[in-house]
């Protein structure tokens, strides 16, 4: 009772499964070489409708970067959606900006979230020392407290954004040198008349 008998007859299966597998591969192979071909041209349209796509945001971003208006979707990609921002902070068309940033900060996209709220403060910063500059303080109150919730939310997405940190001290140096913009309501506090004081801080940093 010698074990040789014993070992042939467990290899015996496992040629069996071999052969057969060699067999359904022989009758496969024409439909594989059928098929290759066609999965090569879909995997070909893929990457090209990819590069197309990317042709069309790099477009879009360069357009918007160079002033021309590109409307743009919410469902657009999130580059596409800071360039738009930055579009219309320019411009102070906050109110179309604002859907867009809320987009972002859904999408929890904390660099695009940053840049659009410090483009946003800017631009509300540029408009009250616009007021601030012709004596006309009513309009300013607001606009430089909106400005610091804007700075702290671009900071809350990245800590790092060191323009954002110094344009915040600007809007909270005006804050304290007009405290009735803050005194009553706080952040909602609309602003009441009083005299311009002769040093007001220099202009925000950095562009939109």
């Amino acid at each position: 009772m010698s074990s040789g008998p014993l070992a042939l007859s467990g290899s015996a299966p496992l040629a069996r499964l071999g052969a057969l597998f060699a067999s359904g591969l022989r009758r496969l192979r024409p439909s594989l070489l059928l098929a290759l071909p066609i999965l090569l041209a879909l995997a070909a349209l893929a990457c090209a409708g990819l590069a197309w796509r990317t042709a069309q945001a790099n477009c879009a971003i360069a357009d918007l970067a160079g002033n021309r208006d590109v409307a743009v979707s919410t469902e657009a990609p999130s580059p596409i959606l800071v360039a738009r921002i930055l579009f219309l902070a320019r411009r102070d068309r906050l109110e179309e900006a604002e859907t867009l940033v809320q987009t972002l900060e859904r999408r929890d996209e904390a660099d695009g979230s940053a840049r659009a709220r410090y483009a946003m403060a800017n631009s509300r910063l540029r408009q009250a020392f616009g007021h601030l500059s012709r004596n006309d303080i009513d309009p300013a109150g607001p606009l430089v407290i909106l400005a610091r919730q804007d700075y702290r939310r671009a900071l809350q997405a990245r800590p790092d954004f060191w323009d954002a940190k110094y344009n915040l001290d600007v809007a909270s140096r005006l804050i304290r040198d007009f405290p009735d913009f803050d005194r009553k309501h706080g952040d909602d506090l609309k602003a009441e008349p009083k005299k311009i004081w002769t040093d007001i801080p220099g202009q925000p940093r950095g562009a939109p």
